[in-house]
């Protein structure tokens, strides 16, 4: 692929947005980031404030340890932080630097200032309206469809930014002014990781490669949550494909669990920025393969990934670690030379494995399903060696691996939206 086709530079554009640092689990920190913004804007601490939130933010807040405050966990401790410490301009890695006596004043604020959440439905999987109230002053800021996406702030009735909202069904990428992910496609991703100039994305992976493998072994080294990758070692020995596994999955429990380390993401998850690269870091090392074949491979693994879950959408009921786990089996190809046919059914096969594994929030399990994710890449890839392969027919498996990917995307999207608020409801009434 050229340099002037604009395949080329689209895709490049779709790496730069995906491929950032992000500090903590993506969801809380979102809220943190309206929070710290909302603060900004009111100018002063809040004296009371009000969270409203779809039901997937619920999903994927309730349970995750908000790092820098102590292991606080939960909607109103992340906002409480973003509101204390955070700096808005960071984005996503709003409360990366939080002095000591800030994290007591977050634990004195919650105990103080009234927080109310709100569950709310107004068309948008992914749906965050932070108000914060001084006085008779109140600020609001909502970010709505992606991590960093402000819609709207609101200061004292004026509207001081306010965004058109899409539609379910219309174009996200195009009214959100984001590289088009309609052009992502197995045989144009598979031309272009062999044949990017390495130079174009080098400090894009190398960042991958340090924050994403320094997170891996401090979750290896530390106690984090299932501890989920020891376990995997102990059981099963140190063979490359165990390491694989058990190396993501100790990355996504020290995230899930408090660790303050940063990790670059894809498609707007740590976990799936995880799952797309350490098991290929690991490869790599077994291999002895050069830099830029790890940079190839990471290439392929990153923008398969983006590209089964572009019809998916940002938060779903369907686990997005299959979708990475698939797309690190495609890069495990790339890394073992096997070529194009070997990548496309390595996913079709790792799809058809594992795509019954449900979303039941950010939590300690996502480490066992990243685990379970990337052995079916390994399997779907084992399986093609040995001339054997689901077909067309059986069950999701479509006539080819686009029909197929698509197939998974209505399927994420449309087909377990009920199963969704299935899953929110039994988290929000534990005691049914």
């Amino acid at each position: 692929m050229k340099k002037d086709d604009i395949r080329y530079k689209t895709y490049i554009k779709i790496l730069e947005e995906e491929l950032v640092p992000a500090f903590g689990c993506t969801e809380p920190i979102a809220l943190a980031y309206a929070a710290a913004r909302a603060r900004e804007v009111l100018g002063d601490v809040p004296d009371r404030v009000v969270l409203q939130v779809s039901g997937s933010i619920i999903k994927n807040v309730k349970s995750v340890i908000v790092p820098n405050t102590n292991h606080l966990k939960g909607i109103p401790a992340a906002a409480a932080a973003g509101i204390i410490a955070g700096d808005p301009d960071k984005e996503l890695e709003v409360i990366s630097q939080v002095a000591e006596d800030q994290v007591d004043k977050i634990k004195a604020f919650l105990e103080n200032a009234p927080i109310e959440v709100e569950l709310i439905d107004y068309g948008h999987v992914f749906d965050i309206i932070v108000t914060e109230y001084k006085g008779d002053s109140y600020a609001k800021v909502r970010i709505a469809d992606y991590h960093t996406n402000i819609v709207l702030i609101e200061k004292n009735g004026n509207i001081l930014l306010e965004k058109e909202l899409r539609s379910e069904e219309a174009d996200s990428e195009e009214q959100a002014n984001r590289a088009d992910r309609g052009l992502l496609n197995m045989e144009d991703i598979w031309d272009f990781a062999n044949t990017v100039d390495t130079a174009d994305v080098s400090k894009l992976l190398d960042r991958q490669i340090r924050y994403n493998n320094a997170i891996a072994e401090e979750g290896l080294l530390g106690d984090y949550g299932a501890n989920i990758g020891s376990v995997l070692l102990h059981s099963y020995g140190n063979d490359i494909t165990v390491r694989a596994k058990a190396k993501a999955a100790a990355g996504s429990d020290a995230r899930m669990n408090g660790c303050e380390l940063p990790v670059i993401i894809n498609s707007g998850s740590g976990n799936q920025g995880i799952t797309c690269s350490v098991p290929l870091i690991e490869y790599a090392k077994e291999l002895n393969s050069s830099k830029e074949e790890l940079y190839r491979a990471l290439v392929l693994s990153n923008l398969v990934a983006i590209h089964e879950k572009t019809g998916i959408g940002t938060l779903s009921a369907y686990c997005g670690a299959v979708s990475a786990g698939a797309g690190a089996g495609a890069g495990i190809v790339y890394l073992c030379g096997g070529d194009y046919q070997a990548a496309i059914h390595t996913v079709v096969n790792a799809l058809a494995i594992v795509s019954g594994i449900v979303c039941d929030g950010a939590k300690a399990s996502c480490a066992a399903k990243i685990a379970f994710s990337v052995d079916a890449g390994i399997l779907g890839y084992n399986m093609y060696k040995n001339d054997q392969e689901f077909k067309g027919g059986d069950g999701i498996v479509m006539k080819d691996v686009e029909s197929t990917i698509r197939g998974i995307g209505r399927l994420g999207k449309d087909g377990m939206r009920e199963t969704n608020e299935e899953i929110i409801k039994l988290m929000v009434n534990e005691d049914c």
